[in-house]
């Protein structure tokens, strides 16, 4: 077919508008189930203190009628501490780009400052579940809050050579990785239980969601079902919730979270600390630019340790 003669077309135009979408689209993870699950509390100190305790050791034995009693020792509270770690995001915007009329945006300022709002949520996020140890900091030393793997010691289920924090400012041995199973996770759920520990959520990377998926268990059982609306049959083949001798664990994916371990948290035990919440800035214009910051400053509570539990050391691929 040949062109019509002289037909004015769009590769001789030098005025058609251009089509740009105002929407964004930003697939980014934002999910932060650690934080979302947990509690939340201001703090008045870089440092901030509770307290934990446990039962004496259950007994049998009885006492004889009559018998004075002997006099048990009382034993005091444990002391336990964190402290708040600072983190920040930026952006900087020239005044001809604030003044400009970009698509999908009211304002660039504002648009640069929602972006980095989200980011420094997962930032946080990824702090809290890390195995980072405290570090109290120095006028040349940056801070850190303790994360949730260097807390855990008494429920911990790790690989061959792997091992808890030395100490409060350290991280947590990784040992020899190896395939998450059902009866690696209910050995550490057993020890939970026998400490008292009742963990109701479990954080995990996505291979690890699918290997729980494909445990052998009754409960991971595949089946087709019926759903009011749909036409045909949908294949259950995932594992939402867990159902041990010792209760349900909802499994829940993180992006955030290392990808070789298996939080178990009870989010009655695990809080975040903010001594300062998400705070905007105005850093000021140097020439004809400007700068805003957003800052919080946060640390992770951990109630008792011994409430929650890790699966550590899993393999990844």
């Amino acid at each position: 077919m040949a062109k019509v003669t002289n037909a004015f077309d769009t590769y001789t135009a030098t005025s058609d508008r251009e089509d740009l979408s105002n929407v964004i689209y930003n697939i980014s993870p934002m999910e932060t189930p650690m934080v979302s699950l947990g509690g939340r509390r201001s703090v008045k100190n870089v440092q901030f203190d509770w307290q934990t305790e446990s039962l004496p050791a259950a007994t049998a034995t009885g006492v004889l009628e009559g018998g004075e009693i002997s006099r048990s020792a009382s034993t005091a509270t444990v002391r336990a501490a964190n402290v708040c770690q600072i983190n920040t995001r930026n952006a900087t915007v020239t005044g001809s780009q604030q003044a400009s009329d970009p698509a999908g945006k009211k304002s660039e300022m504002a648009h640069q400052m929602s972006v980095i709002g989200r980011a420094l949520k997962r930032d946080v996020e990824k702090t809290i579940c890390g195995q980072q140890g405290r570090n109290n900091g120095a006028a040349a030393t940056v801070r850190a809050t303790r994360g949730f793997e260097s807390w855990i010691s008494t429920n911990a289920g790790r690989g061959t050579n792997g091992a808890n924090a030395a100490n409060e400012g350290a991280a947590p041995t990784d040992g020899t990785q190896r395939a998450f199973t059902e009866t690696i996770l209910k050995g550490v759920l057993s020890t939970c239980f026998e400490n008292g520990a009742s963990p109701s959520v479990m954080l995990v990377g996505a291979f690890n969601k699918q290997a729980v998926s494909a445990f052998s268990g009754r409960a991971s059982a595949t089946q087709a079902v019926s759903l009011e609306g749909i036409p045909g049959d949908h294949l259950q083949a995932s594992v939402s919730v867990y159902t041990s001798d010792f209760g349900d664990l909802k499994i829940v994916p993180s992006n955030f979270s290392r990808s070789r371990s298996a939080l178990l948290v009870d989010p009655e035990y695990v809080s975040v600390a903010y001594l300062r919440a998400f705070e905007s800035q105005d850093l000021g214009a140097i020439g004809d630019a400007e700068t805003k910051a957003i800052y919080t400053e946060f640390g992770l509570e951990m109630k008792n340790e011994a409430a929650n539990g890790v699966v550590a050391d899993l393999t990844t691929s």
